[in-house]
């Protein structure tokens, strides 16, 4: 992959660069981690947001006990087992 310069000011650069350097890795490094870590903060508030969306719709939570209650989540007993 091909580099490429990004211009920020001074004092920002020199937070990256003790920030990376805490963490012992290189500024390249650091900021390569950092993206991945933000695309993975977006991914959970699109998540938690579908969730609450899912949640408040009237039903979800008597469906979801029904569906998922420890009763539901047991394997059928078969004739055989039951005698």
């Amino acid at each position: 992959m091909a580099d490429t310069t990004v211009k920020i000011d001074d004092q920002t650069r020199d937070r990256f660069q003790a920030l990376a350097a805490d963490a012992g890795m290189s500024m390249r490094a650091y900021l390569a981690q950092l993206a991945v870590e933000m695309e993975t903060q977006q991914k959970l508030g699109t998540a938690t947001a579908a969730f609450r969306a899912a949640i408040a719709r009237p039903g979800f939570a008597e469906a979801f006990d029904r569906d998922f209650s420890d009763d539901a989540l047991r394997p059928a007993r078969t004739p055989s087992q039951a005698a």
